[in-house]
């Protein structure tokens, strides 16, 4: 929600989600008609097309060594937009990015929704993009300044609290609930007993990971593939949770990787709903 309670909708007007091409058969004459989430499910765009926008442009910059391209106004003006939007002040306290449901590339199924770690890391990693691109003018000057204050925060935040490892794992079995103050070691009020059994099994002694998603009352536990490495190209995880992701990985080989290349996510999906929910693929259930 944004000023006076007016919802934002993240994605719209930044980004289209997907291009359809109508062929005229008589003119013989072909139109692209962009769609910024018209036609998705529940009518959400995708917000993080904006960040993969912003993220290519910066890959394309570094690569070629040609600056040309990102400093057109109307490139210059797209990152401020999006960041614009994205940085807005609002209603939500937290410098994570909420979301609508169904907002980002995951199977929307998969009920990613609210704080998302993949919106988060590629949220910080177009931050750091945009710092990158941003001319050192009056309106790049400003946006930069926004950029700096926000990934101080976002970085405390997620390092802080959506990181999962055996230490913290344990800490949150111990949680004490209904703390209110300053000093409350549980500040999203999370039930020790919503913990999953399988996570147990699944952390291993050495490792850790960045977990789906942390609302009051709830967490994710679920380990994402996409969002734990965005983490660690972007620097989002600090050199000892990159190694400690890596070291997941590595010790839990037959669930993460088996015969394929990397699976999305962790559980997807359980026991035999993969063959009733639509729209999932059977190859990323846990």
């Amino acid at each position: 929600m944004g000023e006076k309670g007016r919802p934002i909708h993240l994605g719209a007007g930044v980004m289209p989600a997907s291009f359809k091409v109508l062929h005229d058969p008589v003119k013989n004459y072909e139109t692209i008609i962009a769609d910024f989430g018209e036609c998705a499910i529940g009518r959400v765009a995708p917000i993080d097309l904006g960040f993969w926008w912003i993220i290519l442009l910066c890959a394309y910059t570094k690569s070629t060594g040609d600056t040309s391209l990102a400093e057109l106004p109307k490139c210059q003006r797209g990152i401020r937009l999006i960041l614009t939007l994205c940085l807005s002040e609002a209603f939500d306290t937290f410098p994570t990015l909420l979301c609508a449901d169904g907002c980002c590339m995951i199977d929307r199924r998969m009920g990613v929704y609210e704080y998302p770690i993949e919106i988060q890391a590629l949220f910080f990693m177009a931050l750091r993009c945009a710092l990158y691109l941003l001319k050192n003018d009056d309106e790049g000057k400003e946006c930069a300044d926004r950029i700096s204050k926000r990934l101080h925060a976002l970085s405390y935040h997620m390092r802080s609290f959506f990181w999962l490892d055996i230490k913290q794992l344990n800490d949150i079995y111990r949680y004490k609930t209904e703390e209110y103050s300053h000093t409350a070691v549980n500040k999203f009020n999370v039930m020790p007993d919503s913990l999953p059994d399988w996570v147990f099994d699944f952390m291993p002694t050495r490792g850790g990971y960045f977990i789906g998603n942390v609302s009051p009352a709830r967490m994710d536990f679920r380990w994402f593939c996409l969002s734990n490495c965005i983490a660690i190209l972007s620097s989002l995880a600090t050199p000892e949770q990159a190694s400690a992701i890596m070291d997941l990985i590595e010790s839990r080989w037959e669930e993460l990787v088996g015969e394929m290349p990397l699976k999305i996510c962790y559980p997807a999906m359980e026991s035999h709903e993969w063959r009733i929910v639509t729209g999932c693929d059977p190859k990323n259930t846990g």
